[in-house]
């Protein structure tokens, strides 16, 4: 065993630090900032507490004990070096994952905060994952009372600790239907879920799945598959994909992993084919990217070669940047070939590569990229954000199917952050996108000009963990939550009848003095993490709403008029047509069986036997019309989707919408 050795100190302020081979003898470190000589250590970190899975061979071992409840930050920033670290409590033989972190930091360093119990000892353990080569990292503690003025038009964030939460990937989405983000992680063997509650208030789930085939290690997803009312959920790995299919009550999850190698890096969730049913999506580093086709079933066939047919392919986004209602592929990439990829839905099962004539298709090295129409005018823009490369590409949307290239000046120029998640968010309410990545959350000036604010949390799953209308980040094993401004919001959330479960793929827009606003439901988002589904919206002073539009994937259209500001509201699919159909019904009521309906569509109620009705679509449009036989009709010839009947009897006029499968 060797013996520790003494700290030196060095005149400019950095502890050249010997790091111990073991666990059992982790060199015991205060807040400081420390020069680590080689990563050679002959006992290798496990388990393991951050992304990208196994490959170290050698550790460096250090233990850290705080005097009082806190938060730390440990960072290897200032080291500009490509690392790995992992954060355990318990005794040496027995260590359990508290923290870890690798490549949130800027240009791949490693950076992760989290709360530590005054007296307990945390062994803080780097890996040669990357390089053995030498480093600094820092280790500070985050003092309560310590408070940064923001500068003018941003917000301040606050640390809250996640009691029960433990795992290295995570996710801020509603599991359960209520329509209140969760904090969800996951570790091989385990689905941890801390549920929000009405009233501030939390309960822990831990749901033991047995060890996955295919841990997220790399990506998370999430969606309701089967449409049962609980999201599942779908992990990434270098080996192939696992999904996790929720039960019927949301009380426990089955394995379902696909064969095949599929070096896996962002999945989403999305209905490519557009037939209400909700479809997974994989990019794959090393070949073709990958999709699972939903049958309807819940049963995902393996699909490959229409969505870019290279390597290299690491962030995937789905966005409908044509405004034709399907959902196009965008695809940032890296490595083997870095030529990034935009495949146009042609509505049609196919998909056409338009990336070089849209001025996507150069070697901008990137692992994920934020759409978000920057500039609210019905169109979505596109930041394709650094990884390694030198400079970031903002992209505006002409609203003709082109784009022009407008980073000079927009003060994406000159920002020098990099970092492998970029996503857009409304984080200050003021009715315009933010972008956040590369160490800063870059605020939207309204004007396609940003400003950064460098002292904002880092990026990480994205949702509203207390229901005040302002949007937190999960960081590691704490939140950060955003303490607001006097600026109103919305929240729209979505259930899909016709369409998917989750309405993933609709465009939802908001219209009040300030403008327009629209917002898609996507499943993945940024490059790894799984932020909600929910769609908010920032309002700035705008005390009224005119109008919320949801254009759903099927092609239905909702409409609800002048909601309430500062709260959330839930629209079905289907029932606030825009059809012009009022959706209140006379007597005499009626009940029309089997909904959703194949052949011949049953009325019950008062005796209607031989009363005239007529059908009307989503449009409006008249497409039947005739007398019922013995209270039934035949819809057998109608095409799938929603319609109304409208059904004249004893001088009265009633409605009932129906699904036609």
């Amino acid at each position: 065993m060797k013996k520790t050795l003494l700290l030196l100190l060095c005149s400019a302020g950095i502890t050249v630090a010997k790091a111990q081979n073991t666990c059992a003898t982790a060199l015991p470190i205060v807040p400081g900032t420390y020069a680590v000589n080689y990563v050679a250590g002959s006992e290798v970190p496990l388990p393991i507490c951050s992304q990208y899975g196994p490959g170290a061979t050698m550790g460096a071992w250090f233990s850290y004990t705080s005097a009082l409840d806190t938060a730390v930050t440990v960072s290897t920033e200032a080291s500009g070096l490509d690392t790995r670290f992992h954060v355990y409590t318990g005794g040496c033989g027995a260590l359990q994952c508290h923290a870890g972190d690798d490549d949130s930091g800027a240009g791949l360093t490693s950076l992760a905060s989290f709360n530590v119990t005054a007296g307990v000892t945390y062994i803080i353990a780097f890996d040669n994952k990357w390089n053995s080569a030498s480093f600094n990292f820092t280790l500070s503690e985050v003092m309560p009372e310590i408070v940064i003025p923001p500068a003018e038009g941003t917000v301040t964030f606050t640390t809250m600790g996640l009691p029960g939460i433990s795992g290295t990937t995570f996710a801020a989405v509603d599991m359960n239907g209520d329509f209140l983000d969760d904090v969800v992680s996951v570790t091989s063997s385990n689905i941890n879920i801390l549920r929000q509650m009405p009233g501030d208030d939390w309960e822990v789930h831990n749901y033991f799945t047995g060890v996955v085939q295919h841990p997220a290690s790399w990506s998370l997803a999430a969606g309701d598959i089967d449409g049962n009312g609980f999201n599942d959920l779908q992990y990434g790995q270098n080996g192939g994909v696992t999904f996790m299919l929720a039960n019927a009550t949301g009380t426990g999850y089955i394995e379902q992993s696909p064969p095949g190698y599929i070096f896996s890096q962002r999945g989403n969730m999305v209905d490519i084919n557009n037939d209400g049913n909700l479809d997974a999506f994989m990019c794959h580093d090393v070949d073709a990217n990958v999709a699972f086709m939903n049958d309807g079933t819940g049963t995902l066939s393996f699909q490959q070669g229409q969505f870019g047919t290279t390597c290299g392919n690491y962030g995937s986004i789905w966005v409908d940047y044509d405004n034709d209602g399907d959902m196009d592929l965008f695809v940032a990439k890296c490595g083997c070939d870095p030529v990034d990829i935009l495949m146009r839905n042609n509505g049609d099962g196919t998909f056409t590569s338009v990336a070089a004539a849209l001025g996507f298709a150069d070697n901008h090295q990137s692992w994920s990229s934020a759409w978000g129409d920057f500039d609210n005018d019905g169109d979505m823009d596109a930041l394709v954000g650094s990884s390694s490369s030198s400079y970031h590409k903002l992209m505006r949307n002409n609203g003709d199917g082109t784009f022009t290239n407008i980073t000079a000046g927009s003060g994406f120029d000159g920002f020098g952050g990099q970092s492998i998640e970029w996503n857009t968010r409304d984080f200050n309410n003021d009715g315009y996108l933010d972008i956040i990545g590369g160490g800063a959350i870059m605020y939207n000036n309204g004007d396609f000009t940003f400003s950064p604010d460098d002292t904002a949390p880092y990026n990480g799953p994205i949702g509203d963990l207390n229901n005040d209308g302002f949007l937190d980040i999960i960081n590691g094993s704490t939140a950060k939550m955003n303490q607001g401004n006097d600026n109103h919001w919305l929240t729209v959330n979505l259930v899909g009848t016709v369409s998917n479960r989750n309405g993933i793929g609709a465009r939802v827009r908001v219209t009040s003095a300030l403008g327009s606003q629209i917002r898609e439901i996507r499943s993945g988002d940024g490059f790894k993490y799984m932020s909600s589904l929910n769609a908010h919206f920032g309002l700035g002073s705008d005390s009224t709403i005119a109008q919320v539009r949801v254009q759903w994937p099927s092609g239905i259209v909702d409409i609800v008029s002048e909601p309430l500001v500062d709260g959330s509201i839930t629209i079905r699919e289907g029932e606030t047509l825009s059809t012009g159909i009022s959706n209140n019904t006379d007597e005499p009521s009626f009940g029309v069986f089997p909904n959703p309906v194949r052949d011949v569509l049953a009325v019950s109620g008062p005796d209607m036997r031989n009363s005239p009705y007529s059908i009307m679509d989503v449009t409006g449009k008249s497409v039947m019309a005739g007398h019922l036989s013995n209270s039934k009709v035949d819809v057998s010839g109608l095409t799938e989707g929603l319609y109304v009947i409208i059904i004249q009897a004893d001088g009265g006029r009633a409605q009932q919408r129906f699904v036609k499968q």
